[in-house]
């Protein structure tokens, strides 16, 4: 039975459609991220969103988010660590890791906080003025003309 599929051809017509592309190859292949951090995405109104990243552990400076373009990175780079502490078990993962999110157009980052190991940043739609709809009044020229008369001349009118 045949496993791979290659996904060239359709990459050719497709334009902003890479991410779809990779999805498909990776979860042919069998590829997974490890699912670290946790995170969830709530919609708290229709152009409002809320990303919440548990980052136990971790301190706000060992954090990073960028946003550039349509992509939000948060990335996180633990200090190093107080060598004459000996752990017995380790069951908080505190590992760096870098976490990709793709954002609709004109989706922009707000503001971000965090507490008691909860990385929060707030997401809104904002769309231009110039690529919202806008209603287009339709008009009749049927009922509506007028007849316009010039003035009468005087002089025409005595000849």
């Amino acid at each position: 039975m045949r496993t791979d599929f290659d996904f060239t051809p359709y990459r050719r017509s497709t334009v902003g459609f890479d991410h779809l592309f990779d999805l498909l190859e990776k979860g042919q292949r069998g590829e997974t991220s490890d699912g670290y951090p946790a995170f969830d995405i709530v919609r708290e109104a229709d152009d409002r969103f809320r990303v919440t990243l548990a980052v136990p552990g971790f301190k706000a400076d060992e954090i990073e988010i960028v946003a550039q373009q349509n992509q939000l990175s948060v990335t996180g780079k633990p200090a190093e660590e107080d060598a004459t502490r000996a752990y017995l078990h380790r069951g908080i993962a505190r590992r760096a890791f870098e976490r990709r999110f793709q954002l609709a157009d004109y989706i922009e980052v707000g503001r971000a906080s965090f507490a008691d190991g909860l990385l929060t940043i707030e997401l809104s739609r904002v769309v231009p003025e110039a690529m919202k709809p806008r209603k287009i009044e339709i008009g009749s020229s049927a009922g509506k003309a007028q007849r316009i008369e010039a003035p009468k001349d005087k002089a025409l009118e005595n000849a």
